[in-house]
């Protein structure tokens, strides 16, 4: 398939309510950049696409002009099963990534066998002034270091990042919450000692409160730690 034929099928697979819907939910980018494409169509598009040598041209044609083609390309590199590989394209995609969608969607499966040069990776992209590669980078670490290989260092990088961006922001806020609901123990004190900027902890604390992993008494106990912001 060429470009424009990829671009094609995409267009087949055409549903305007959800669109439309995506376009709401989306704000930051133009509704003229959405095609419609529902995620299951394009998970199963994606998958036939990645084991075809016309997915390499599709990946090299960047930047896309439209959203459902970035979620496409986010979806093949989720398929790639060399991890070295999967990373280079990772890169080389994350400059083009401009939503949190396509950033938080693209989940390569490799990335949970290769977690020690994984989380070298994630520091890189942590550490980027690029908004949704810090986002990408956090969401990594939410995904694969809150379970058997969790390390205290790693919040550390996370409630170290300060950023005006909703879409940063917004993900450490998940981050923590998360964080809590699988190690509580050893988050609380970041959010004893207000270690996160003010509107990040209360955000932190309002996700916690409606995971339902986290105990009536920590949430009692949580609520009774939000911030009280001055009003302007």
């Amino acid at each position: 398939m060429t470009i424009e034929e990829i671009r094609n099928e995409l267009f087949s697979k055409q549903d305007l309510k959800y669109r439309d819907m995506q376009a709401k939910i989306i704000p930051n980018l133009s509704k003229d950049v959405f095609i419609g494409v529902r995620t299951p169509e394009m998970r199963k598009f994606a998958k036939q696409l990645a084991k075809t040598e016309e997915s390499r041209l599709f990946l090299n044609d960047l930047p896309h002009k439209y959203f459902d083609e970035n979620q496409l390309h986010a979806f093949i590199i989720s398929e790639i099963k060399d991890y070295g590989k999967c990373v280079e394209e990772v890169n080389r995609f994350l400059p083009y990534v401009d939503n949190w969608a396509t950033c938080d969607q693209m989940s390569p499966k490799v990335f949970k066998k290769h977690k020690g040069e994984l989380i070298e990776e994630i520091k890189k992209w942590v550490g980027s002034d690029r908004t949704y590669t810090v986002r990408f980078g956090t969401g990594a670490l939410m995904e694969h270091f809150l379970d058997r290989d969790f390390d205290p260092a790693y919040p550390d990088m996370v409630a170290e990042i300060r950023s005006d961006e909703y879409y940063i922001n917004m993900m450490t806020a998940w981050y923590f919450a998360t964080a809590l609901a699988k190690q509580y123990d050893e988050i609380l004190p970041y959010i004893e000692e207000h270690r996160l900027d003010v509107w990040t902890h209360n955000k932190a604390i309002q996700k916690a409160v409606e995971s339902y992993r986290i105990t009536p008494e920590q949430k009692a106990y949580l609520k009774s730690l939000k911030i009280k912001q001055r009003s302007q």
